[in-house]
């Protein structure tokens, strides 16, 4: 009977058939034993079906199981706007999350060590100082969607009742901060802004990526949970979509629905709100009442095991289950960062760098003296971002430009008020010991001694020494330390600690001249101390760490006083042939839930998106040298640099760019590379540009909506050549319902090879522009299509759009989607219109045809 009923369920949704293998094993189930097998977390039920941790991150590389190889972040990976990379980076992603898992075979998986993927982010990166922005592919449902379909193929590979790894686009839907308050916002947001722009990035991934798992977001939409939302799961993703996979829930989502929304009486009434409305795994462990749940009456024994068929049935897929196989399970336990897979680190890094400005003074001379300052210099949580594997051999800007220049180092300056920074190699002279020790307790002899030139290490799964046990070793670093200036310095030892399950955190011990400055146990209560330096001498230095759990590194980092760094940076400018400063932001400020409160920044979101004072003081500390000034940006986010804009010589964002960043930008400095990211975001001006934060009406928001002047235009990117537009052709007239084909013809007119990013801007009707009344959006024109094409200098080449009725649709206020009459017109060119060299054809459309949801 519980057979047949999850059968009649199935067809009740359009869904395929269980299997029976699923379907006898759900039906030996009791209700408890449905319950635990729908919580991320489960115990094994039986012999062939294991205990498993759904929970996998992977947004820009295999993240939090060691090694990995590590791309640009997510927004950086956007810049590329090359789809077809994304789809390789996918492909290298899931190739390692095999590998992993290879590597252990018959046992139970640990956290990030299965093949469900939670990612990618594809919510809109609606406002730059939402600080999880950084995980999304920017601003444009368009650039949005398509590169989140290539991201998911290249995930879940090419035959999807065999997946490499099952790909989780999140977070459905209009999830965009504020962090605090996250687990318990209503969103209120009109249908129009939900079929125009919060959606249909999703509709894409799944319709077109195929994507076999959608994680449901914190908030709620208003008032109703996203994860129990049924108009969203049951009727538009599944019912509209035609979406057969599971919905997961974002942690600890199920619980928020009774504990921070007060939606239901408890976790028994949130849990089967959630399920009926078509949400089937949790993330949490709120699911463990669906037991009582279902004998209360709230939810029924079909409903809960046609979200077991659908779980169980994605474990079968991927082979790790009923005693399956998979044709992955050939790939090698030691394909990961291969040589194949960090070359294509580099091409994405250097494809990522957008190139803001330049008044002539790049590609800087090969050889030429470098004055490297900044406090993003040489940081390598600016390289890696979150949500991130270990890197096996970061490249920081520092150490890309010394292999290309001659340096001169000087940090500078801190990241803002109060934010330390690692404390740099000028520091430790001529480098410091590090001995390793299998034992914490630093007893018997040590098994290795190192050179380090700072402590900032990520050791995430991945001890310092091959042959240590990931859970268990004592680090001891000695050598000398010196000031920038004469003064206090705050030091902090930070390390990333384990959050949830852990068996033990670190212990840290530091001394100068032998008297003890920090002495932490593990409790994180003492990992900082204010220390007089009365002179820049060189003075005694020893740190230890004793690592006994999962915490994942380590980073002693400083505030030391501004004038003595800026006068550094001052002198190294002065003996320069010209300076790179290295500023922006880190994820210690930007991020998901941090706990900070600094002028600017509060919680992992920004309070002001301008660069932060201490770093504009240093820019124009060393302008004021004469010599040329460089800005690269590293952040994850548009940074409100006017200033730079007017002052610099050039001003580049390199986002944070994985493992090869320095080598990147060091390629893109000295002209061995030609840039040709793009923006993937707006770059306002200043942050009273922007609506409120919390507000999600999309007016005033976006290229798309946005009515004033940015300092950088979505879309925008500078070459070292020029691409000249010949023609625009397209048919003149269409009917609603056919597609329209456009070509465009363009030239390299320079004197260097280039690639350029040919972008397709649908301006619509004015009359279908204006959304309801005077405080609803007001639609600018909308990227309808994107190629990326690469020409010789002298070399002309033809790009080929074909916009179907979806690209050429507009949406009314209602929600409703639909090509509609009118005259239109097409803008094809390196930018938006009026911000870029291209050219624009004129079509009209007769008729009109909805489209569905």
């Amino acid at each position: 009977m519980i057979a047949l009923a999850i059968a009649l369920a199935a067809a009740a949704q359009q869904e395929p058939p269980v299997d029976p293998d699923v379907a006898a094993r759900i039906a030996a189930m009791t209700p408890a034993e449905k319950a635990e097998q729908l919580q991320s977390k489960v115990k094994a039920s039986s012999p062939d079906l294991p205990a498993y941790d759904y929970w996998n991150e992977a947004l820009h590389g295999l993240a939090r199981n060691g090694v990995a190889t590590v791309f640009p972040q997510a927004i950086g990976l956007a810049a590329t706007w090359d789809a077809p990379l994304m789809e390789r980076v996918g492909t290298v992603i899931s190739t390692e999350a095999r590998a992993r898992y290879n590597a252990l075979p018959g046992r139970d998986r640990k956290r990030y060590q299965g093949l469900a993927i939670w990612s990618p982010n594809i919510n809109i990166f609606r406002d730059p100082r939402w600080g999880r922005g950084q995980e999304t592919y920017g601003e444009d449902p368009l650039l949005t969607g398509t590169m989140a379909v290539g991201f998911v193929r290249g995930l879940q590979g090419p035959d999807p009742k065999q997946p490499r790894v099952i790909a989780t686009p999140k977070h459905l839907a209009a999830h965009s901060g504020p962090e605090a308050g996250r687990d318990s916002f209503s969103v209120q947001t009109s249908p129009y802004d939900v079929e125009a722009t919060y959606l249909p990035a999703f509709r894409r991934a799944l319709t077109e990526g195929r994507a076999q798992s959608v994680m449901c977001a914190y908030n709620a939409i208003h008032g109703v949970p996203a994860c129990a939302a049924d108009w969203m799961l049951n009727q538009r993703v599944r019912k509209d979509w035609g979406f057969t996979g599971f919905v997961v829930s974002d942690c600890d989502a199920i619980s928020n629905i009774a504990h921070y929304q007060r939606y239901a009486r408890d976790d028994a009434a949130g849990s089967a709100a959630a399920i009926n409305a078509g949400m089937d795994l949790n993330c949490g462990t709120g699911f463990a009442a669906l037991d009582r749940a279902m004998a209360e009456g709230l939810t029924d024994a079909a409903t809960v095991d046609r979200a077991l068929g659908r779980v169980l049935s994605a474990r079968k897929r991927l082979g790790d289950a009923f005693g399956t196989k998979s044709r992955w399970d050939a790939i090698s336990p030691r394909a990961v960062g291969t040589p194949a897979h960090r070359a294509l680190a580099l091409e994405a890094a250097g494809k990522s760098i957008v190139l803001l400005e330049n008044r002539g003074v790049l590609p800087l001379r090969k050889g030429a003296r470098i004055a490297v300052i900044g406090p993003n210099a040489d940081s390598l949580d600016t390289l890696e971002a979150n949500y991130h594997g270990t890197a096996a051999d970061p490249v920081t800007p520092l150490a890309g430009l010394s292999k290309r220049f001659a340096v001169t180092y000087a940090q500078g300056a801190s990241l803002a008020e109060g934010v330390p920074v690692v404390v740099p190699q000028t520091a430790f002279g001529e480098g410091l010991a590090a001995a390793v020790y299998r034992d914490p307790g630093f007893t018997g002899t040590s098994l290795a001694t190192l050179r380090h030139r700072t402590i900032d290490f990520d050791w995430n799964r991945a001890p310092p020494v091959k042959g240590l046990a990931e859970d268990r070793y004592g680090v001891r670093w000695t050598g000398t330390i010196a000031a920038e200036g004469a003064g206090e310095h705050l030091l902090r030892i930070d390390i990333p600690r384990c959050w949830d399950a852990c068996t033990g955190h670190d212990a840290v011990r530091l001394w100068i001249d032998g008297k003890p400055v920090i002495t932490d146990g593990g409790d994180g209560k003492s990992v900082e101390a204010r220390h007089v330096f009365t002179d820049t001498a060189p003075h005694d230095f020893r740190l230890e760490l004793a690592h006994t759990g999962e915490d994942e590194g380590i980073r002693l980092t400083w505030v030391a006083p501004a004038e003595a760094q800026r006068a550094r940076a001052v002198a190294a400018a002065q003996g320069a042939d010209a300076v790179v400063a290295f500023v922006g932001l880190s994820p210690a400020v930007e991020g998901e839930a941090l706990q900070i409160e600094v002028p600017g920044f509060s919680g992992g979101d920004r309070t002001d998106i301008a660069l932060p004072a201490a770093q504009q003081a240093l820019l124009e500390a060393v302008k004021a040298s004469g010599k040329p000034l460089v800005v690269v940006l590293l952040s994850g986010s548009a940074v409100a640099m006017e200033w730079a804009k007017t002052h610099a010589d050039a001003v580049i964002a390199a986002w944070y760019p994985g493992e090869a960043g320095g080598t990147a930008i060091a390629e893109m400095l000295d002209g061995s590379v030609n840039p040709s990211g793009r923006l993937p975001v707006t770059f306002y001006a200043r942050t009273r540009d922007l609506p409120a934060f919390v507000d999600y009406n999309m007016r005033e928001r976006t290229y798309r909506y946005f009515s004033g002047t940015p300092l950088w235009g979505f879309g925008h990117g500078r070459s070292y050549t020029r691409f000249d537009y010949g023609a625009v052709t397209a048919l003149a007239a269409i009917r609603a319902g056919e597609p329209l084909t456009v070509t465009a013809r363009l030239t390299n007119a320079g004197d260097r090879a280039g690639e350029e990013v040919v972008q397709a801007y649908l301006i619509a009707p004015d009359s279908l522009n204006r959304i309801g009344s005077f405080n609803d959006p007001v639609l600018r024109h909308s990227l309808v299509g994107f190629q990326r094409i690469a020409l010789q200098p002298g070399k002309s080449g033809e790009v080929r759009f074909t916009l179907d009725p979806r690209a050429l649709s507009t949406v009314d206020v209602a929600g409703d989607r639909a090509v509609r009459a009118g005259a239109y017109r097409l803008f094809v060119g390196g930018g938006q219109p009026g911000m870029a060299a291209g050219q624009e054809v004129r079509f009209t459309i007769a008729g009109e045809q909805g489209l569905p949801k």
